[in-house]
């Protein structure tokens, strides 16, 4: 069946009185049961619901949500709670984009069931692509809630499909008052994710309420149905994939001036109230900007909606322009303070990387925003009255969301302090700041576009006038899949039976060699541990033949279990197979000691502590948790004693297998802390009180870990701290290894070890005061040295020269540079480094160092920059000081000519 032949399909729409109608301006087919030419969708149409709303009354926002997920209960489907915007069941996105996201890749896949089917959810979704246009348009939101309805229908067992869902469609908006001449069903085939389908935009007034997406096609690169210039294929399950805006509803039941009107009344006018805008809080503007909602709506551009508005309001364009960008300024934040406490409520902790720099890109944007309206009232202000308003039990509570905004405004404000004068320097050698120049600002300094922009056209620079934001954004939405070894087998094997999970101490086993390729021995059962979920694998022997060889690596492909054999070029038959009994002892400690103390640390500081990394070794373990600040010395104790009570309480560990959808519902998502697994059942590990899916390793009780001594903790990176830790013999050697370390120290100082600390510092004191005398010294040599060199100058027409080679490194060359400049001489020094030779010019008066060290550069095959009272650079060759004297005395007659 073609696309085309798909919509013609749906006898729904011919039996009530739609025709299927091509639009003249947009070249795209609708269905309308009205007498209607154009589709009217922007901008073949402009909305005609403000302030004449089609609905028969308004709505609030849990109203709506209320009275849809009612509409599809009464109508069989089973209503199911939010997932979090913050997608731990994804190794691919950060953030929920979608209704449809929460069930991907397993239920679309067709490799797990759904939590119920059919099914019916409203999803807070979190969309950054058109972060520039929110606040301009009227309509375009950062987070949004998307109702949806959703069937999943599999061969011999159908749900519904398109005929039911446009009817639940139009029952729906009948219902809410709409007439059936006034909805339009605009045809747009839907492509993303690696999925396709036939697809009906729900338009009423101009405004899209809902989307109706039929997936029922799977990239294939054979595939026989072309869309979007891509390739795809009949999936085998085709699912019903809706998407109705909670916002757009409630916006057309109010028919308010724009959508964060309708939804965000309380916040924007807190913020009227606390900011310089209160003066336009009193102006009746609401007319001006309904019509700019009107016209960003048929996709005029800025400048032409700010003229028309001005002749249409007999207003100064300037003035409107002026307006309208404050009025989206307070727009914008109502929407970003709203985005950012999902954001953090439901556990992401700022950071420079991964999905944590998406919440930190929020909250500068909220910082930026809130200074440039004066705003006499903190972000979390505004950030509570959303919470109080939405009445959303989140994870993370209001005064850690509190503590993490208040950190992260210092760092801001830090930032900022910094980065001017940073911008500054930059900013005097370029003539031309791009959009690429504003990313590496913001990406690696933390500096806003917006400062980076004025900074430079103050300094005379030209400026590219370009958002940002949204490809910041963009750039930094997508998971990086961790790059794995890649082995092609030749042959196909069946997947390995796996003993280790049986019976984690079974040590020696036989099994049957299935295949032997590039150096691995492929077995029909292994008791080898593969290198998985940052345990590092087994190592051991195999016998046979009456031969023994080391097993040195081991690794799983898609379930096929790979021993690299050392000095094997062929094996067959039987085997017997020797695990390293110790170092697997010491993986499993480590491994259940990894869980014990991630539990421990959401105990103690909370439920945004996330793992972010880990690693699992004989000697010691890590583990990456997500945490906003510094963990003390004190809390380092304090953690070690509530983690070792665990371990002494002995509480049982278990594994067993459980149906994927049915531990998430069981468990929820804090499931997946070390990643998500595959495949419809998933392997649960029960450590204590601790539940995580993971295929690792472990003891059979908390008892058996032993003694857990953290070693290290450090930040190793924004919102990221490292704990390193040994346990049971692996703690024991770590704790020798620092007496041995604090018995030596003592040994060389001559001390007791109990008096250490307070000799160290003793001697550190007795340290920085001899530093402070020798800097002193350094000084006074510096000065002594520079009056030497000035006495001895060459005079040129009454300027002071000054040229020599000396033997210091480049911060003494630049200190001389410094005070000869001052004393009104002229010249060049140099000094030998390793591999190039250091240069700093000078000047004073009119004369420019930077011209001096490019002649000198040129000469001896160097460059240089710098001010105009001091360069400096380096040379390939040492030339005399005679040359360069030459050089600079050649440049003085010139300029003095």
């Amino acid at each position: 069946m073609t696309l085309e032949e798909e919509y013609l399909d749906i006898s729904f729409l011919k039996e009530n009185g739609f025709v299927r109608k091509k639009c003249p301006k947009c070249g795209k087919y609708f269905w309308t049961a009205g007498d209607r030419e154009i589709c009217g969708d922007p901008p073949c149409g402009s909305y005609t619901f403000i302030d004449n709303s089609p609905f028969t009354r308004s709505f609030e926002l849990s109203e709506m949500r209320e009275f849809y997920l009612k509409f599809f209960e009464e109508r069989n489907h089973a209503r199911i709670g939010r997932y979090p915007v913050v997608a731990r069941w994804r190794d691919d996105i950060y953030l929920t984009i979608a209704s449809i996201a929460d069930f991907q890749p397993f239920v679309t896949s067709g490799v797990a069931p759904p939590p119920a089917n059919p099914l019916t959810i409203s999803q807070p979704c979190i969309r950054l692509d058109d972060l520039e246009s929110v606040g301009k348009t009227g309509r375009h939101l950062t987070l949004f809630e998307m109702m949806a309805h959703h069937a999943f229908n599999y061969p011999g067992k159908e749900i519904y499909w398109k005929n039911e869902t446009v009817a639940y469609c139009t029952e729906l908006l009948e219902k809410l008052g709409v007439k059936k001449e006034e909805i339009v069903y605009k045809e747009e085939p839907w492509a993303g994710g690696g999925n396709a389908g036939p697809c009906l935009e729900a338009i009423v007034r101009g405004l899209e309420l809902a989307t109706l997406v039929f997936m029922n096609l799977e990239a294939s690169e054979d595939g026989d149905i072309v869309l979007k210039g891509e390739r795809y294929r009949k999936m085998r399950n085709y699912i019903v994939d809706t998407g109705y805006g909670l916002e757009r509803f409630v916006w057309m039941s109010k028919g308010s001036a724009t959508v964060y009107d309708a939804i965000f009344d309380e916040v924007i006018d807190k913020i009227y109230t606390f900011s310089g805008m209160r003066e336009l809080k009193n102006r009746d503007v609401r007319k001006l900007v309904a019509e700019s909602t009107r016209l960003f709506g048929v996709g005029l551009p800025g400048d032409r909606i700010h003229a028309e508005l001005a002749e249409k309001f007999e207003m100064d364009e300037k003035e409107v322009g002026e307006i309208i960008e404050a009025i989206s300024k307070v727009y914008a934040l109502a929407d970003h303070t709203r985005c950012v406490l999902f954001m953090l409520g439901d556990g992401l902790v700022p950071s420079n990387a991964g999905a944590g720099y998406l919440a930190r890109l929020m909250i500068k944007r909220c910082l930026r925003i809130a200074e440039e309206l004066q705003l006499n009232a903190e972000i979390f202000d505004l950030i509570e009255l959303h919470g109080k308003k939405l009445g959303v039990d989140f994870e993370i509570s209001m005064e850690v969301i509190k503590e993490i905004l208040e950190l992260e405004k210092d760092r801001f404000r830090s930032t900022i302090e910094k980065g001017i004068k940073f911008v500054e320097r930059i900013v005097e050698k370029k003539k031309r700041i791009g959009k690429e120049d504003l990313i590496e600002f913001y990406d690696s300094h933390g500096l806003p576009a917006e400062l980076v922009a004025k900074i430079a056209r103050e300094k005379g620079a030209e400026v590219e006038s370009v958002d940002i934001y949204a490809e910041l954004a963009k750039r930094h939405s997508r998971a990086e899949k961790e790059k794995k070894e890649i082995i092609k087998l030749q042959k196909s094997y069946p997947k390995t039976e796996k003993l280790y999970y049986e019976n984690p101490k079974l040590f020696e086993f036989s099994a049957k060699v299935l295949g032997f390729e590039n150096g691995y021995v492929i077995l029909d059962r292994s008791a080898f541990y593969p290198e998985s979920g940052g345990q590092e694998s087994d190592v051991g022997y195999l016998l046979a033949n009456g031969e023994k060889f080391r097993v040195s690596k081991v690794i799983d492909i898609d379930g096929v279990v790979l021993h690299r054999v050392e000095g094997l070029k062929e094996i067959s038959g039987e085997v017997k197979g020797i695990i390293d009994e110790e170092r697997r002892l010491r993986h499993m400690r480590h491994h259940s000691a990894t869980h014990l103390l991630l539990y421990t640390l959401q105990k103690i500081y909370g439920k945004h502590i996330w793992q972010a990394g880990a690693k699992k070794e004989a000697e010691k373990a890590r583990l990456d948790v997500t945490h906003y600040k510094k963990i003390s010395e004190e809390e380092v104790r304090r953690i070690e004693e509530i983690v070792n009570k665990e371990v002494f309480a002995n509480k049982p560990i278990q594994w067993f297998w459980m149906d994927r959808i049915e531990a998430e519902k069981k468990f929820g998502f804090r499931l997946y802390q070390g990643g998500v697994p595959p495949g419809r059942e998933i392997r649960i590990v029960r450590v204590g009180d601790d539940v995580q899916a993971c295929g690792g390793t472990h003891c059979s009780s908390t008892g058996e870990i032993g003694m857990i001594k953290i070693l290290s903790v450090d930040s190793i990176q924004d919102g990221v701290i490292r704990f390193e830790f040994a346990v049971a013999e692996a703690a024991l050697e770590a704790i020798a290894k620092m007496e041995s370390l604090l018995k030596e120290s003592s040994k060389i100082l001559r001390v007791e070890p109990k008096v250490l600390p307070r000799t160290v510092e003793r001697f550190f004191e007795e340290w920085k005061e001899q530093r402070k005398e020798i800097e002193r010294l350094k000084e006074e040599l510096s000065k002594l040295r520079g009056e030497t060199l000035l006495r001895n100058a060459e005079e040129f027409n009454s300027v002071k020269v000054v040229v020599d080679v000396l033997d210091v490194d480049m911060k003494e060359l630049l200190k001389l540079g410094e005070f000869l400049a001052k004393r009104g001489a002229v010249g060049c020094l140099m000094a030998k480094g390793e591999g190039k030779v250091f240069v700093v010019a000078f000047a004073s008066g009119n004369y420019d160092a930077r011209e001096i060290i490019k002649e000198v550069g040129s000469y001896a095959k160097g460059s240089g920059g710098g001010r105009k009272e001091i360069a400096q650079g380096a040379l390939a060759v040492l030339p005399s000081r005679e040359e360069v004297l030459g050089i600079v005395f050649e440049y003085l007659a010139r300029k003095k000519g």
